[in-house]
């Protein structure tokens, strides 16, 4: 699904489950083929995710920060368990020992965000770490933006909270440790495909957070209302929930912590409006024991009463308000400043916030987005945010040269389409259907189709809410471990209500109860703004771990997991040519004298364009093949319309990256030969310039000495190897380094001069500073030589 440095990100396609003792031993229960059933409701199959060798439950800023820290620092804290002293590579015959071994650093991951922890809980201390693979739940896309030919890959990955998990009306509000219902943390990340290494690549990433208003609140589904009423289940008067929940958020994200309240704020009847006025208080609460640099900023925006204006354009208010949220925030990039932005610097730039480091930027803080659902207005509100952190990042790689980025554009389109993609597959997990309302509703250049559509989408999610909700619920509570079935107790389906489950404190008494003044952890405000889980700390060294790999291990072996020489496979096949690519689903098939992905176009210059039905990965390789010979793309809202009319289930059916790629229209035999004419287009009309006849001997000696450089920067034949082995001085050679440097990718090694070649240098600079040499008995005899040729 996705390549971050060269670690593959996979998606779960099937599985099965195996019992593991003889059949002889079973001892069956009759309850067990029920539970079975329940279980296997949860389909793995559907957006779930893992990866070998990259940890998904961490952000990209934790794993390039933390896990990069000098082994030294951890000497003393590490420790070796029973699986570590197990060495799988004995059975093979292979030495461990020596330098065959490669060590690298480990973390624990985040258990909010890994599904499957509780089912591992009970083996990790038994069986070897291969046996341990984390699951995360959510959506996980990557597409491809060609700057020029410089492949950028622009990555979206949302995790899902495993903690009071569910679906819509089930699960609303928060638990009594602070977790709200469909929290979900989205990371844009994007990267210079050019190179695919963490230590000399250059990235990116920006995290933003959605969840459910953190209050003991829930509606009534028993009334078979659209909109049941809301109910504020438990007075809070000291907030007590709301500081679990900013407590959590202060130690993974540090600050500030920026909340976007998208609900409704003016109604005839009071309905989200109670949540609105709750909020307020609780962060008001809160905010008078904070110290004043580090409170929770509070944005109350009511995008509905907008949405239903005429006069107000509600995108331009969110682009207003992405732009403080960014600039308070600030992104994660891995590499300093570029040395021509330190030169010409942008004023927006300067105004950026987050923590500035040697290597690069930290984010610090993140913004909070909720509405009611958290599902149509959050993902456009998103999506702003997303666009405008989005320009950042290019800027900072030193891709575009303002952090603005334009609607209509190649790059914002594709950037749109992924979040919407997104946006469809966390509905479709939380609510039971789509999206209704998406960014061109929001533009208001939806095609009037779309009306339909939205009604058929609140249908679905209507019958999805009150049918087939209570059996979802159920799955997910047995599966997360929430729920254990014990002898003599109620079954799953005996329950009246899951209340109890997700609400420890109303089962037992808390041992310990929180100040209602100091109601963050003591450790977090000490580091803020830094967030306390990168910070470099006892409690935090103890959960990192220095695992030794041996070096024929796949996990480790990246040039074996991207391009498979041991299997046989097809341009077609390869991951990174099957994901969208903005030069081939959204450029112009005739792209005139301007291919710059960040140009505004037209809505009838759009190359998107879409078959009715897409049936299977074949049919989809036959049509890239054919992409040379399409027909001019239909307009936008033609597009638009036509792909809604691919049902969710569609699309998560194709199961590789191909199903988010747009395939283009299938041409007869007499169109391809117009076609192919058009495309064959004058140099002059695509280059603006008309090549001359010849080269000059001084552009071809420049081309030369161009040429060389690269062939001893990339590569060196056996004979170039023979001759670096007999001559090694007279040879430039060009190092590759750890990390980007201002303003160049390599570091020259100038070749080394002998001793004799130095002193004539040194004696030609103080001859020109009039320091004159002694003359020794070789200089004397060759004047003489000199004077009896020339005089005698």
């Amino acid at each position: 699904m996705a390549d971050i440095g060269g670690h593959a990100i996979y998606k779960i396609e099937d599985t099965n489950m195996i019992y593991i003792p003889n059949d002889s031993v079973r001892i069956t229960h009759p309850d067990e083929a029920r539970y079975l059933r329940i279980f296997q409701n949860v389909d793995l199959s559907s957006n779930f995710y893992f990866s070998y060798s990259y940890d998904l439950s961490h952000s990209l800023q934790y794993n390039l920060t933390v896990l990069r820290m000098p082994l030294e620092m951890l000497k003393s804290e590490t420790t070796q368990t029973r699986q570590e002293s197990f060495d799988i590579f004995e059975d093979e015959g292979l030495i461990t020992q020596g330098r065959s071994g490669v060590f690298g650093i480990c973390s624990e991951p985040y258990m909010k965000y890994v599904w499957n922890g509780e089912l591992l809980d009970i083996i990790k201390n038994t069986v070897h770490r291969d046996w341990l693979l984390y699951i995360i739940h959510g959506f996980c896309g990557q597409s491809k933006l060609l700057i020029y030919g410089r492949p950028v890959y622009v990555t979206l990955i949302a995790r899902r909270s495993s903690k009071f998990a569910g679906t819509r009306f089930l699960k609303r509000g928060a638990n009594c440790e602070g977790d709200v219902a469909n929290e979900v943390e989205t990371e844009q990340i994007l990267c210079d495909a050019s190179v695919m290494s963490f230590t000399a690549g250059s990235y990116s990433s920006y995290v933003q957070v959605r969840g459910s208003v953190p209050l003991y609140w829930s509606q009534d589904i028993s009334t078979m209302m659209p909109k049941p009423p809301i109910t504020l289940d438990q007075a809070d008067p000291f907030a007590h929930v709301a500081a679990l929940h900013f407590d959590q958020m202060l130690q993974r994200f540090g600050s500030p912590i920026i909340i976007l309240n998208l609900v409704k704020e003016r109604e005839k009847r009071k309905h989200e409006r109670i949540l609105s006025e709750e909020l307020v208080a609780a962060v008001t609460y809160l905010n008078q024991f904070l110290p004043p640099e580090h409170t929770i900023i509070y944005i109350p925006w009511d995008m509905a009463k907008y949405t239903k204006s005429k006069l107000c354009n509600v995108l331009d208010r969110l682009n207003v308000i992405a732009e403080s949220v960014v600039k308070k925030t600030g992104f994660f990039v891995n590499r300093p400043d570029s040395y021509c932005s330190i030169l010409r610097p942008d004023e927006k730039w300067n105004e950026l916030g987050g923590c500035v480091i040697p290597t690069g930027r930290l984010q610090t803080g993140v913004l909070r987005t909720n509405c009611v659902d958290c599902l149509d207005r959050t993902n456009t509100a998103q999506f702003m945010v997303g666009k405008c952190a989005l320009a950042y990042q290019l800027y900072s790689l030193g891709l575009i040269d303002k952090p603005n980025l334009q609607f209509d554009t190649d790059a914002v389109r594709l950037f749109e389409e992924l979040y919407e993609d997104h946006g469809d597959t966390l509905s479709l997990q939380y609510g039971g259907s789509q999206l209704v309302h998406r960014v061109k509703t929001y533009r208001k250049i939806a095609p009037w189709t779309q009306h339909s559509k939205d009604i058929m989408q609140t249908l679905s999610r209507y019958y999805s809410n009150a049918f087939s909700d209570a059996d979802r619920q159920d799955s997910i509570n047995l599966f997360l471990g929430v729920f254990h079935p014990t002898e003599g107790k109620p079954h799953l389906w005996e329950l009246p209500t899951d209340f109890y489950l997700h609400h420890k404190n109303t089962m037992r008494l808390l041992a310990t109860r929180r100040s209602y003044t100091y109601w963050w952890t003591p450790e977090v405000i000490k580091y803020l703004p830094l967030p306390y889980d990168e910070v470099i700390c006892a409690a935090n060294l103890k959960k990192l771990i220095v695992k030794k790999f041996h070096k024929y291990e796949e996990e480790i072996d990246i040039h074996n997991e991207f391009f498979r020489p041991h299997e046989l496979s097809s341009f077609d096949d390869t991951f990174c040519l099957a994901m969208t690519s903005s030069a081939r689903d959204f450029m112009p098939k005739t792209v005139g004298i301007d291919p710059s992905p960040f140009t505004v176009r037209k809505p009838d210059e759009t190359g998107k364009s879409v078959l009715g039905n897409k049936s299977n990965r074949e049919e989809a390789v036959l049509q890239r093949k054919t992409a040379a010979s399409a027909p001019p793309p239909p307009s936008e809202e033609a597009a638009s319309s036509s792909s809604e009319d691919d049902s969710g289930t569609d699309r998560e059916d194709e199961g590789s990256v191909s199903q988010r790629s747009t395939p283009v229209k299938m041409t007869d035999t007499g169109d391809s030969a117009k076609v192919t004419e058009n495309v064959v287009q004058p140099m002059k009309e695509v280059y603006g310039i008309n090549l001359s006849e010849g080269l000059s001997e001084e552009d071809l000696s420049i081309y030369l000495r161009f040429e060389q450089l690269g062939q001893s920067q990339h590569r060196q034949d056996k004979s170039s190897q023979q001759f670096c082995s007999r001559c090694p001085d007279g040879v430039i050679k060009l190092t590759p380094i750890s990390a980007f440097s201002q303003d160049n990718i390599y570091e020259v090694q100038p070749p080394r001069v002998d001793r004799k070649s130095t002193e004539i240098f040194q004696a030609h600079i103080q001859a020109s500073q009039g320091i004159m040499q002694p003359l020794g008995k070789e200089d004397t005899s060759m004047y003489r030589e000199y004077i009896r040729n020339r005089y005698l």
